[in-house]
C-alpha cells in the first residue's frame, strides 16, 4: 500500500473497508449511468433537439436540488450519522426497483417523460451518495491522516468506476442481459456498501479505536443552514464558485460530445432502437477508458502530486488539463478528437480533482462537512449543469453557434476556473494557520 500512499500500523483495515465501500457505490453507479444515456436517447420532447433535451434535463436537476438541500440539512440535525447513511442509501436502492418495473416495454411500452425523470434522478443519486460518503470519511479522519489516506480511499472510487463500466458492458454485449436489468443488479453492491459503512461507523478508523464512534449522535449540530454557512465563510464561497465553474466547463463538454454522437448515429441512418444501443455502447466504452485512465492516475500520480506539490498541485492540475484539451478541440472538433480530450478531462476529474475536492474539507468543521459540503457537492455541481443548459439555449436558439464557438467559450470559462483555484489555494494556505474548525471568517 505504501506504493500508493503512506499507511501506518492500525490504519490499513479501516481504510480498505472505506475503499471497498466507495468501490461498490461507484460500481453500482456505472451500471446505471449508461442506462441513463440510452433511455434519454429514445426520449422525445416535442420541439427539443437531443443536445437541448440533455442540457435541460441537467438543469432540471438543479431545480430539484434547491428543494432537496435544505431538506437534507434538516435530516442531518434530526438523524444520527448512522441513520442518515442507512435511510438515504435505502431510499435510492428502492427507487431502482421502481424504475425497473416501469422501464420501456415491460409493463407498458413507454411512460411519457420517464426517461427524463430517470436522467434527473440518476444525477441526484450520484452526487448525493458520493457526497455523503466523503462527508462521512472527512468526519472520521483528522486532517493529517486524511491527507495521507484519502488517495488510497479515492482509488476505490476510481477502481469501482472501472469495474462497473467494464462489467456493465460485458453483461450487455457478451451475456446479452437487457440494459434495463442493470438497474436491479446495481442494487446489490449498494446494499453491501451500506453494510460496510455501518460497520466502519461502529468500529472507527484505527485498531486502537474500540466500540461505537460518534454515529449515534446527530450528524451535524443545529446552528446554521447550509446556505448560511457558505455565504458567511470566504473559503466556502471560493469552493462553491470553483465547483460551479468546473462543472459548467465539464457539462458543456458532455453536451458537445453527446450532440456529436447523435449526429454520427443519425448520419448512419440508425433507427430509434439502434440509436439507443449505439449510444449505450459508446458510453460504456468511453466510461471504461476514462475510468481506467483515472484509476492509473489515482494509483500512481495523485499521492505523489500531493507530496511534491501539495494541495495547490491537486487543485491546479485539472483546469490546466482541460485548457490543453479544449485547445486541441478548437483546432479540430471531430468526434475522435473531442472523445480523446473528454477522456483526458474526465479521467483527471475522477482522480486528481476528486481527491482535491475531498482534501479541501479536512480543515473545516463537522457542521460544514455534513451541511455545506453536501450543498456544494450537489447544488453547485448541478448549477454548473444549469448554466451549461443556459449556454445551449442561448447558443443554439439565439446565437446559432457552431461547435467551435462552444469550445472557445469553454476555454474562457476554464480561465475563470483556474483563477478561482489559485485563490482557493491561497486561502487554504491561510487556513493551515487558522483552521475553520476554530473560527468562521
Amino acid at each position: 500500500m505504501n506504493l500508493i500512499t503512506e499507511v501506518r500500523p492500525g490504519e490499513l483495515i479501516p481504510a480498505l473497508t472505506l475503499f471497498a465501500t466507495i468501490f461498490l457505490v461507484l460500481c453500482a453507479y456505472y451500471f446505471i449511468k449508461p442506462v441513463r444515456e440510452g433511455w434519454l436517447s429514445i426520449s422525445v420532447v416535442a420541439g427539443l433537439s437531443k443536445i437541448e433535451l440533455k442540457a435541460y434535463s441537467s438543469f432540471a436537476q438543479t431545480l430539484v436540488l434547491f428543494a432537496v438541500i435544505p431538506l437534507y440539512a434538516r435530516l442531518t440535525v434530526r438523524w444520527s450519522r448512522r441513520d442518515l447513511i442507512s435511510r438515504v442509501s435505502l431510499f435510492f436502492s428502492s427507487n431502482l426497483l421502481l424504475f425497473w418495473v416501469f422501464h420501456p416495454g415491460f409493463i407498458v411500452q413507454q411512460v411519457p417523460y420517464l426517461g427524463v425523470v430517470f436522467y434527473i434522478w440518476t444525477g441526484i443519486f450520484a452526487v448525493t451518495l458520493v457526497a455523503q460518503f466523503w462527508s462521512f470519511a472527512a468526519d472520521l479522519y483528522s486532517e493529517e491522516r486524511g491527507k495521507r489516506l484519502f488517495p488510497l480511499i479515492a482509488l476505490g472510487a476510481s477502481s469501482g468506476a472501472v469495474a462497473g463500466s467494464w462489467l456493465g458492458e460485458k453483461m450487455v454485449q457478451e451475456i446479452a442481459i437487457d440494459t434495463m436489468h442493470l438497474l436491479l443488479i446495481a442494487s446489490v453492491p449498494l446494499l453491501i456498501a451500506l453494510a460496510l459503512a455501518r460497520w466502519i461507523d461502529r468500529h472507527g478508523v484505527t485498531d486502537k479505536q474500540n466500540g461505537s464512534t460518534d454515529g449515534d449522535n446527530a450528524a451535524a449540530p443545529d446552528t446554521a443552514g447550509a446556505y448560511g454557512l457558505i455565504f458567511r465563510t470566504h473559503y466556502l464561497r471560493l469552493t462553491a464558485l470553483m465547483v460551479l465553474f468546473m462543472f459548467w466547463v465539464i457539462t458543456n463538454g458532455e453536451n458537445i460530445l453527446f450532440a456529436l454522437i447523435q449526429r454520427a448515429l443519425e448520419a448512419e441512418g440508425a433507427d430509434a432502437d439502434a440509436i439507443k444501443k449505439g449510444t449505450t455502447a459508446f458510453y460504456s466504452n468511453l466510461y471504461f477508458w476514462v475510468n481506467l485512465t483515472g484509476l492509473l492516475l489515482q494509483a500512481f500520480v495523485v499521492s505523489r502530486l500531493q507530496r511534491w506539490g501539495g494541495f495547490g498541485a491537486l487543485v491546479l492540475t485539472p483546469p490546466l488539463v482541460s485548457l490543453v484539451g479544449y485547445g486541441a478541440m478548437a483546432s479540430e472538433s471531430a468526434l475522435a478528437v473531442v472523445t480523446a480530450a473528454k477522456t483526458a478531462e474526465n479521467a483527471t476529474n475522477y482522480s486528481v480533482n476528486n481527491t482535491a475536492r475531498q482534501v479541501l474539507w479536512l480543515p473545516t468543521s463537522r457542521e460544514m462537512i455534513y451541511k455545506a459540503k453536501a450543498a456544494i457537492d450537489t447544488l453547485c455541481v448541478r448549477l454548473g449543469d444549469g448554466l451549461a443548459a443556459l449556454t445551449v439555449l442561448i447558443g443554439t436558439r439565439v446565437l446559432a453557434l457552431e461547435t467551435t464557438s462552444f469550445i472557445l467559450l469553454n476555454m474562457v470559462l476554464i480561465g475563470l476556473w483556474l483563477t478561482l483555484a489559485i485563490l482557493l489555494v491561497q486561502e487554504h494556505q491561510r487556513l493551515s494557520v487558522h483552521p475553520l474548525t476554530e473560527s468562521l471568517t
